[in-house]
C-alpha cells in the first residue's frame, strides 16, 4: 500500500465524519482501530479481484479452526485492583523433583527453596495468548503466570473507567502487575517479560515498587516496547499523514468509543481491510503461516472500541525513562522486530543505551509481534536469559515453540 493511500483513508474517514454520515465513517475507521490508523487498502483491492467475499469468510473460518494457538490453559486465578477490577491470570506451575514442596518440607525437615516464576504481560488490543509459543516451550521447565490486562482478554473492564470515567495511565497497569504478583506469586524470586503495553507496565512497576525489583527480580525481558517519546513515532507514514493522525485520531477514538456498538459493526462489515491493516503492523515477513496472522488478527477484534479508545491517550503521557536505573544490577533481555512500525526498534536501542550490561537483539523481517511471528529467536534469547538468572539449570531443554512460518501444502 502506498503512503499516499494511507493518508487518504484518513482524510475520508474525517470528511465523511464531518458530512454527518457517520455509519461510513465509522466503518472506515473502525476498521483500522487497534492498530494504527492507516490503510492496506490497494492490497486488499487486489485480492478482491481474484477471491470472492465468501470464500474469504471460509477462509478465515477454516483458519480460525486450524492450529493451536491461544489454546494452552493454566490454573486460574483472580486478583484485584486497587479500584477493584478484576484481573484474570493463570499459572503453568512445574512439579518439583521429589514431589511438592510442602512434601519435601516434612520429609527433609526444612524449607525448600522456592521456584522462579515467570510473568508474563502482554500488549495494547491483545492478551496472555499472545505469548502462545514461548509458553508452549517452557511448560515443564519453569513456573510460569500470565493474566490478561484490564479490559483485555478475560479480565474485568476497568472499574474505575466505567464507573468514574478515569483515563487509564501506565501507572495504573503497573499497580495492576503489582496485584497479579500478590496472588500469584507472593514469595519467591520473579522473571518480568512485557511485550510493547506490557513492557511499559514492568517499567511502571519497577517505579512504584523499587523494593520489589531490588528484592525479588532476578531478570527482565522488554519485547517491542518504549520508555517514552511515543509521540514521536511515525508508523511508516509520511509527515503529513502522521500530522493528521495526531491531530484527528485522539478525538476520534473518542468519538467511537461513545458509539462503540455502531463501530463493532463497522469493523465486521470491512473485516478484509481489517485484516490487511493488522497484517502491516503486526508482521514484516511474507511468509506467517496465515492462522498465525488470524490468530492475531482474532485477538486485536476482541478488544472493543471504547477499550482502544480508553488506553490509547497513555501511550502519549508514558515516560518510564528514569524507572529503566532499577533494572541496572539485573540480566536484563532488549529485543525488537527491525521492522516493528509501532514501537520502533530505535526505542529498543534507546532502552538498551541506558542499561549497557543489557542484551540487544534486533530481529531482521520481524514487526512488532515479534513473538509470534519469529518464536524460535525469542523463546531461545528468553530461555538464555532464565538460565543466566538461574531461573533454569543451564542443561534444561525447551519444549518445541512450533513454527510462524507458512507451511507448504
Amino acid at each position: 500500500m502506498s503512503e499516499s493511500s494511507a493518508e487518504a483513508a484518513l482524510a475520508v474517514a474525517s470528511a465523511t465524519g464531518a458530512a454527518g454520515n457517520w455509519r461510513r465513517a465509522t466503518g472506515i475507521a473502525g476498521a483500522a482501530i487497534g492498530v494504527v490508523a492507516a490503510g492496506a487498502a490497494a492490497g486488499v483491492a487486489l485480492e478482491r479481484m481474484t477471491v470472492g467475499r465468501g470464500m474469504r469468510k471460509k477462509a478465515r473460518l477454516a483458519l480460525d479452526s486450524a492450529g493451536p494457538y491461544g489454546s494452552l490453559r493454566g490454573m486460574p486465578g483472580k486478583a484485584y485492583a486497587d479500584d477493584g477490577t478484576e484481573l484474570y491470570y493463570e499459572v503453568d506451575d512445574v512439579e518439583p523433583e521429589g514431589g511438592s514442596a510442602p512434601r519435601r518440607r516434612r520429609l527433609f525437615g526444612r524449607k525448600a527453596p522456592l521456584p522462579v516464576t515467570v510473568v508474563f504481560s502482554h500488549g495494547y488490543c491483545l492478551s496472555q495468548d499472545s505469548w502462545h509459543f514461548q509458553r508452549a516451550a517452557l511448560r515443564g521447565v519453569v513456573r510460569t503466570v500470565h493474566w490478561d490486562q484490564r479490559s483485555h482478554g478475560r479480565s474485568g473492564r476497568g472499574v474505575r473507567q466505567v464507573q468514574d470515567d478515569v483515563p487509564v495511565d501506565i501507572d495504573q497497569l503497573g499497580r495492576d502487575l503489582k496485584a497479579v504478583i500478590d496472588a500469584a506469586a507472593p514469595e519467591g524470586p520473579l522473571v518480568l517479560v512485557g511485550h510493547s503495553m506490557g513492557g511499559m507496565t514492568v517499567m511502571a512497576l519497577a517505579d512504584q515498587y523499587p523494593e520489589l525489583i531490588r528484592e525479588r527480580v532476578v531478570a527482565v525481558a522488554l519485547v517491542g516496547t518504549s520508555s517514552g517519546r511515543l509521540g514521536e513515532v511515525n508508523f511508516g507514514l509520511p509527515v503529513a499523514g502522521v500530522n493528521a493522525v495526531r491531530r484527528v485520531l485522539p478525538g476520534l477514538l473518542k468519538a467511537l468509543g461513545q458509539r462503540a456498538e455502531l463501530v463493532e459493526k463497522g469493523r465486521q462489515a470491512t473485516a478484509d481491510l481489517f485484516a490487511g491493516i493488522i497484517k502491516r503492523y503486526s508482521f514484516a515477513s511474507r511468509d506467517v503461516d496465515p492462522a498465525v496472522a488470524r490468530f492475531a488478527e482474532r485477538m486485536i477484534e476482541a478488544t472493543p472500541i471504547d477499550v482502544v479508545a480508553e488506553f490509547y491517550p497513555a501511550f502519549t503521557d508514558h515516560d518510564k525513562t528514569e524507572a529503566l536505573a532499577h533494572f541496572r544490577d539485573l540480566p536484563v533481555l532488549v529485543l525488537a522486530g527491525i521492522g516493528d512500525l509501532v514501537t520502533p526498534s530505535e526505542h529498543s536501542e534507546a532502552i538498551a543505551g541506558l542499561l549497557p550490561d543489557a542484551e540487544l537483539v534486533l530481529v531482521p523481517d520481524a514487526g512488532h509481534l515479534v513473538m509470534l511471528e519469529h518464536p524460535e529467536v525469542v523463546t531461545d534469547r528468553l530461555a538464555d536469559l532464565l538460565t543466566r538468572a538461574g531461573a533454569v539449570p543451564a542443561g534444561a531443554t525447551v519444549g518445541g515453540y512450533g513454527s510462524s512460518t507458512a507451511q507448504p501444502g
